[in-house]
């Protein structure tokens, strides 16, 4: 059983994103990718819902088949960078772009005026 953990963390010119998938099975998993992508993260505006940044928009992944193996207890974390934020209240989604495992995580966050 897959779970995951996303931390937002704003910074004066950017947020840091972390996603943080752990095995709380009591099996081995195997993840699964069609390409170089292994999350996604994606930014909404709490106001409106609307989406305002998404970590692989413009971005281009390499076709290559990947894999990534997480025993019991074990766990992995992805990591992403919203450049150029602005002020504001949002929600963040982190998910695990696996092909045969699911995990997803949100967090509230907000951005400061500097």
């Amino acid at each position: 059983m897959l779970t995951a953990t996303l931390t937002a963390t704003p910074q004066s010119d950017r947020v840091e994103f972390e996603l943080t998938v752990e095995n709380r099975g009591d099996e081995r998993v195997t993840l699964s990718f069609r390409d170089a992508r292994r999350a996604e993260f994606v930014v909404t505006d709490t106001g409106g819902g609307g989406e305002v940044w998404r970590w692989s928009d413009g971005r281009m992944f390499a076709q290559m088949l990947g894999s990534e193996t997480l025993d019991p207890g074990e766990a992995t974390t992805f990591e992403s960078v919203w450049d150029d934020s602005e002020p504001g209240e949002y929600v963040a989604v982190g998910e695990l772009a696996a092909v045969d495992a699911d995990a997803e995580a949100q967090t509230q966050f907000s951005v400061e005026p500097v």
